[in-house]
Formats: C-alpha cells, structure tokens, sequence
C-alpha cells in the first residue's frame, strides 16, 4: 500500500514538472473573471469557476492551459495571500457567522468564527471588525476560505467609523498615549540660557495646540538678519527608554487625520507642557542662525534656553496684515520683527530658487466637520506669505541641523531624497531622449548637476513632462547618514523642529544636546529604527488620504446626483482610464474609457505614454486641465466616477 501511494505521488510530481505552470498575482474583476499578472508582464485569463478559490492579490502558482491562441490559468498552489490581517464588515445571517473584506475587488463572504476572548452577542450585523484568513482552498486540506474575527474596530452606526475603520486597517494607534500627570523637568546638565525677556513668538493654525517653534528675528546693521528659532524641548521630560519614550518611538509621528489627532506623545506634553503656549515658560532647544542680505546662511549656534512666547498669531491674520488686508494688526515689536522675517524670506527663497530648489507652491484643503463627523464645507488654503515665512525659517534651521550632526556627530535621523534611483535613472534618462532632452547620467544622480536639469525641464512649464517624470523618481526616506536631499537641492536636510510630533527629532534633539555637553555620541541609528521612520510615515499618509476619500464621497455624493461639472486636473492614467483632482476641493475621481465615449473600442489608452487617444485624435495627457462630472459617488469603496463634461 504504502509502495503504491509512493508510485502515485511520484507520477503526480511527474505529471506536475511535465504541466506548464506561470507564477504571478491575482487581480479580480467585477465580472467573475480575473487575471494572473507575472512579473515579466505576461497577463493570464482566470476563467470565473477557478477565481473562486483564489482572492484578489493571491500570489500563486497556477497551471497553463493553451487552446490555440487562447491561454487561461488554474491557480492551484497558493504562495502568499495578503489577507494575513484585514478589514471586514460582519455577515450575520440565520444563525450563520461571515465577514466581507473592506476591498474594492473582494466581494466573497467568507465564514468565520470568534476570538474567544470576544463575546459574540456583542458583534452584529454590519459591525466593522479585523479579521484574518485562518483556512485557504489552495491550502493542503483546506476546502474553502475560513476566518477569524479578532478586533471589533466599530459598530455599524457608530459616527466614527471612518477614522476608526482606516487606522484599524493601517494597524495605527486608536487613541493618544497616556503616561499621567506627573512630568517633573529633569536635570540633563544643561545650562540653559534665559530668553524670557526676548520677544518670541509663535505663528500656527488657528486651531493648533501643539505648537513646537517660536521665532525671533533681528535686523543686523551689517546687513542680512539673525534669526533665533526656539524649539519644543520633550526630552527634557522625556528620557530615552521611558515608556512614553518606547510608545513614541512606536508610534513615530503624529497622525493628523480630518477632525482627529492621535499624537506621539501623551497629551499632557504635547498639547500641555512642551506646547510653546503664549506667555508660558517652557525649556527649548534653541538655534540663533545668522541670514545674509544675499539669503544664504551664515554663522549659527544651538544652546538651550528657557523662553517665553510673547505672542500667538495666526497664519492668514499675519499674511493679511502684511498684505494690507483685515483689521488685525500686532504690536510694534511683533510688527517690525514680521516685516523682518517677510523680507528674510524673500531673500532666502530667491537664494534656494537660484542655489537650491523651491517645491510649487500647492494648496491645502481643510475639512470643517460638525461635532459628529459629517462635512460642512471644504476651505482651500493657500501657501500665503505667513505659511511661507515658516517654511523657509525651518528649512534653515533644519540645514543647520543636518550641518552640526554631519560634522560633529557623524549621523542622526536624516531626510535623504535621491531624485532618481540608479535602477531607474536610465529609464529617466531614455525617457528624457525622447523629449529631445539630452542629459548624462549623472545629471540625474548627481546633486549639483541634477538641480541644473531641474530648473531647466521648470522652465519648459510642461505639465505632461513633470507628471510623466515623476515615475520614474524615488521617495524621501529616513536614515542615519548624512545624504543628498535632491527635492530641496540641499546636501543634507535633518529636522529638529517638530520633536512633539516626530520621534526622529527627539533623536536628534538628544545627539544635539550630547554636543552642547561636550558628550561622546552614541551608537548611531540602527537600520531598523530608520526604516520604521519611513514606514509609519508612509501609513499615516495612506491614513490621511483614506479618511479624507471617505469625507470626499459623502461630502460630494450630492454633486454626484446632479451630476455637477468641476474644473480638475489629470494625475493618472491607466489601461482602465484617467484619474483626476478636482481643483476646488482636492478630491479625486476616476473617468472610466467607456465613459469617454459611447463605443469602447475607439478610446485608445496609452497608460505608459500618459496619453489617451479617442478616434484617432489625442483627447486626454497626463497634466491636462479638464472639467469632469460627477457621476457617482461610491462610499463602499470610497471612489468618485466622472466623465467628461460636455
């Protein structure tokens, strides 16, 4: 018998090495069928009977079937599911227990049972919950899907579900930390210089509470300016290895979601005791930097200090004021300091556009939500002169930052942005040939020669170019060593001033401090603990726009019954169609090509070009200005659908 089942598995293992067999990733579609996509960018047919022992995103192995030109798959050896841990909303019906994953291209109910630390009676109908797969049918000795319900995230008519359902999803912290009320100011053998007499001052939102920088500004009578920048100091409450220390350096940053925050720190210190609040004393870490006429940098020197803020402003009253505009108008002292730091400004972001390089200045959208979540109105904010004045006092302080740790200390928590990835720059570079833009490679991997390019292809003031380049192009990431940071064309970039907010900042508050006292540094950052930086801010902006995408579709699901035209700009295309931003509001919607045009068959969409053509001619590019209706408003998939207005 045993001898039999031996010849038996070794011809199955014969038949199997004999069978053609791909490897790739499960896309679904709406219509039972899906897709086997492989990395060399071969694409299978999975007939509709096959797609329901798989889920969208199984990453599998899967048996080639060729009749004549025709191929189709069978998954049949499941290599990774990505439903370790999901979303789900709860199916109660007769009796029976399921849950449906909270993803657009998975609809399959799938059974499940309790955690049994949770109490069933208290999980219903709709209930928002994490689940995860326990059993797969492309397991061994698995039939069908099978799932365990391990959190309730949030009953079904609970009014924050949005918020609570997107950082469950994210694995992000619910709540604010609590570490209680006793935060004695501990001795670091610092002397602290007293800057409670000078005439600091804050300029935040107008609903800020954790205000981390304070600025003074003087006019030097050799010309240019010296500017103090006065910082949030939480290690002086802190200590490294204190539980709220380890919960901080959990948490990493700050979540800043429509309506809510979920700060780092415990409340009590960071909208309390470490919050530069006007006329409160508070430990700072401090930098005095001096600016020449010229806007380049200077001198600069890091001390502690104690200091005061002498007063609270508010971005639009300073910009208004300094426009001529409203009734506002600050003290003298805080008035002359203002027209200072305007005209440093000025000087310091002419520099950084000739020596450097300066961001596009683009607007932020703000939700104003009534008490139970629901969207009242969506204001646009643009970068005025006050924003901007904050800006570029803290790119300084920050370069001077990345200076000090570079040269003294040899590593820290620095921001390095490479513009193009060297398995990339040679995509950019071809890319840029066909444009007639011929650039060496190291134009693009090398700072100095890449910020030539950069303000050359802004010069062209080509939409459908930068958006086409921005493919190929990297993001910012943390690490211990110094490094370019090619979108702010600066050599170094080190941020130390939002340590209420960003666990990197305590970390380089400390090294600063271990300077000022003349201390040996410590083991510089592990690779680990920077690369967790990087993620966790990757997830709080994924958290952001989730949350945001669901205020868009309630908020405009009325504009999507009167179909109401919007003016929007084109940020993507793909095989599928186009996405766009409304420009009144920031939301984005998908147009779909059938949309564009009655028979399918006539839209041509280019998604590796950006261009999509309808009957021959070039309608749509990546970049384009575009008016858009609204057509539908899709809040169990948070998604906007348009088509182009008429």
């Amino acid at each position: 018998m045993l001898q039999n089942n031996a010849l038996l598995a070794q011809l199955k293992q014969q038949i199997r090495d004999n069978t053609p067999r791909v490897t790739g990733v499960i896309k679904a579609t709406e219509k039972g069928f899906g897709f086997l996509e492989c990395e060399d960018g071969a694409s299978y047919f999975v007939p509709p009977p096959a797609m329901k022992k798989v889920l969208h995103g199984d990453r599998v192995e899967a048996v080639l079937h060729e009749e004549g030109e025709r191929k189709s798959v069978e998954p049949d050896t499941l290599i990774e599911s990505n439903m370790q841990r999901f979303v789900a909303r709860v199916q109660k019906r007769d009796g029976r227990l399921a849950v449906v994953p909270d993803h657009p291209s998975i609809k399959t109910a799938m059974k499940a049972r309790i955690k049994r630390s949770l109490e069933e009676d208290a999980i219903g109908d709709g209930d928002w919950v994490v689940a995860r797969l326990v059993r797969h049918p492309l397991k061994p000795d698995d039939r069908a899907f099978f799932t365990q319900i391990d959190e309730l995230v949030a009953k079904t008519d609970d009014p924050a579900v949005p918020w609570r359902v997107t950082l469950a999803r994210h694995a992000l912290e619910q709540e604010c930390p609590d570490a209680g009320n006793d935060w004695p100011l501990r001795d670091e053998g610092l002397e602290r210089e007293d800057l409670t007499a000078e005439p600091f001052f804050t300029i935040d939102g107008e609903k800020t509470r954790d205000m981390d920088d304070a600025l003074r500004v003087e006019v030097r009578e050799d010309g240019g300016w010296r500017l103090s920048v006065a910082i949030a100091d939480p290690t002086a409450y802190v200590e490294e290895g204190h539980a709220a220390d380890l919960e901080a350096r959990t948490r990493a940053f700050t979540v800043y979601l429509p309506g809510q925050n979920v700060t780092m720190l415990p409340e009590q210190l960071a909208d309390d005791l470490c919050s530069l609040h006007e006329g409160q004393e508070r430990p700072v870490l401090a930098c005095s930097l001096d600016v020449n006429a010229d806007g380049s940098l200077g001198d600069y020197q890091f001390f502690a200090a104690t200091a005061r803020s002498q007063a609270r402003l508010v971005y639009d009253n300073v910009s208004d004021w300094l426009e001529g505009q409203g009734n506002w108008a600050p003290d003298d002292t805080i008035g002359e300091q203002l027209k200072a730091l305007r005209d440093l400004t000025e000087a310091r972001t002419a520099w950084r556009q000739e020596h450097a390089l300066v961001f596009k200045d683009r607007p932020d959208y703000v939700f104003d939500l009534d008490e139970a979540g629901n969207v009242l109105a969506i204001r646009t904010e643009e970068r005025r002169i006050a924003n901007r004045m904050i800006e570029e006092s803290m790119i300084a302080a920050n370069a001077c930052c990345a200076a000090l740790l570079a040269d003294k200390v040899g590593h820290g928590i620095f921001n390095v942005h490479r513009a193009f990835e060297d398995d990339k720059a040679e995509a950019a570079q071809s890319f840029l040939a066909t444009q007639d833009i011929a650039v060496e490679r190291e134009a693009l991997t090398d700072l100095s020669r890449y910020k030539e390019l950069k303000r050359a292809l802004e010069s062209r003031d080509d939409a459908w170019l930068d958006a086409r380049l921005r493919k190929f192009q990297g993001f910012t990431a943390m690490s211990a060593q110094p490094g370019p940071h090619f979108g702010l064309g600066l050599a170094a970039y080190a941020t130390w001033t939002s340590p209420i907010r960003k666990y990197g900042d305590m970390v380089n508050h400390r090294l600063i401090k271990r300077v000022l006292k003349g201390e040996q540094a410590p083991k510089e950052a592990s690779v680990e603990l920077t690369e967790q930086l990087t993620e966790r801010r990757r997830l709080n902006r994924l958290a952001e726009r989730d949350v945001k995408d669901w205020l868009y579709v309630r908020y405009l699901t009325p504009a999507a019954k009167q179909q109401d035209v919007f003016d929007a700009e084109i940020i993507a295309i793909n095989r599928g169609g186009m996405r766009v931003r409304l420009t009144a509001n920031g939301a984005t919607a998908f147009v779909p090509a059938p949309l564009m045009h009655a028979d399918r068959d006539k839209v041509v969409v280019d998604d590796k070009e950006g261009r999509i053509q309808i009957e021959g001619e070039e309608r749509f590019k990546l970049g384009d200005a575009v008016r858009v209706a609204l057509t539908e408003a899709k809040e169990e998939t948070r998604s906007l659908v348009a088509q182009p207005a008429a």
